[in-house]
């Protein structure tokens, strides 16, 4: 395949060459985490508007701030696929690519005649990777879908919030962003599959499916007790203390995962008796008495402040930490120190600020600066000409 790494950062991936049909945030997620990781993702869009999500706010210096966060590094050129001219050019960027990643609904690449069984035939090393809503197999295969529905039909939103309140979403985009990540993940495998077999094969990925891949607790409860779990707040169903608490002046996260942790919180609390208490000397036994242990807990709490208790617990060595706002997260040193808060040059030149890469290589750089995300069909004649494709 072509070496030619473009504007891609230097990564474990350089070298490759992602051909991304994705749009809006499942997809790109996917395509951004490759690129970071130092492929060549060329982005494919229709000549109309592009991507959707370049019209989603908020806006900076008239660029939409949503499509930057997911489409730095990437390349732009506009194609559409229906028209011949452009069918031919598609074709020719087929030939030169590593992965093909779309997130179309089901049977969208085969009427447009590149779906899997086609592309598979005429470019045996191209792996064909599809995230969709509920995968290429299955009664809602064709079924469209955004994150809330799945997180809504996967279970995801009857665990989330408190007992009686109304049904809630995960905060962050978990649908979209779960399936982003479980698609690198399987490009990932699919590119070591090749390089030992020399097979290309294709990678299917449903938003659904990966909403049930994240049940963990639940589904372990439901299958070990025959009864469906339901929201708990903050509190974890089968730990305790595990939970959000409240202080003098607001509340604190503390986790104290097992015995002797606990038996640590309640030393820190000055009460180490609570360790020795019958209702509390097991974590089985304080999940049973979890209400009386979280009255017990926030009467000693509420004797002092957060940032007193976080000094006094994290001295102690108990899994503890504040419920920091979004930009609290961004101004904390640890994320900063990460490199977790990263510039990409915005439409002007001037830096737009975004989440960083958490994927840190030792062998690697993770660089303070990645590149900008394109503008539609910017990079036409310079994927064209630097991939040896003549236009037309």
């Amino acid at each position: 395949m072509v070496k030619d790494a473009g504007t891609a950062p230097d990564g474990p991936l350089a070298g490759l060459i992602i051909l991304d049909l994705t749009r809006v945030l499942a997809g790109p997620f996917c395509t951004m985490i490759l690129s970071d990781l130092g492929a060549r993702v060329i982005k494919v869009e229709t000549p109309e508007g592009g991507d959707d999500s370049r019209a989603i706010g908020p806006f900076i210096e008239g660029q939409s701030a949503y499509f930057m966060s997911l489409n730095r590094g990437k390349e732009s050129i506009a194609l559409n696929l229906k028209e011949t001219g452009d069918r031919n050019i598609f074709e020719k960027l087929l030939a030169k690519t590593d992965v093909l990643v779309e997130n179309f609904r089901a049977g969208t690449m085969e009427k447009l005649g590149f779906g899997w069984e086609t592309l598979h035939a005429r470019f045996p090393n191209l792996i064909y990777a599809a995230a969709s809503g509920f995968g290429h197999t299955g009664p809602y295969a064709t079924r469209p879908a955004y994150d809330m529905v799945v997180q809504a039909m996967g279970g995801m939103m009857s665990l989330t919030g408190h007992k009686g309140s109304p049904p809630t979403r995960v905060g962050s985009s978990i649908g979209d962003l779960s399936a982003g990540m479980f698609t690198a993940i399987g490009v990932s495998s699919a590119l070591y599959h090749r390089q030992q077999t020399g097979e290309a094969i294709k990678v299917d990925v449903g938003m659904l499916d990966c909403q049930v891949a994240l049940l963990e607790n639940a589904i372990a409860r439901y299958f070990a007790t025959g009864d469906a779990p339901g929201p708990m707040g903050a509190r974890h169903p089968s730990i305790a203390p595990f939970e959000v608490y409240r202080a003098a002046d607001t509340h604190l996260v503390i986790a104290a995962g097992n015995d002797a942790l606990f038996a640590k919180l309640a030393a820190a609390l000055r009460r180490a008796g609570l360790a020795q208490d019958a209702r509390y000397a097991s974590n089985e036994s304080r999940c049973q008495n979890v209400d009386a242990l979280k009255k017990d807990i926030e009467a000693l709490l509420e004797q002092h402040t957060v940032a007193h208790w976080l000094g006094v617990l994290e001295e102690a060595g108990i899994p503890c930490g504040p419920i920091n706002t979004v930009d609290q997260v961004l101004a904390d040193p640890h994320v900063i120190e990460r490199n977790m808060v990263i510039n990409t040059p915005g439409p002007s030149g001037a830096p737009v600020r975004m989440a960083g890469n958490p994927i840190k290589l030792s062998a690697f750089p993770d660089p303070e600066t990645r590149p900008a995300a394109p503008a539609l069909n910017a990079d036409r004649d310079a994927i064209l000409a630097s991939l040896g494709i003549e236009a037309g």
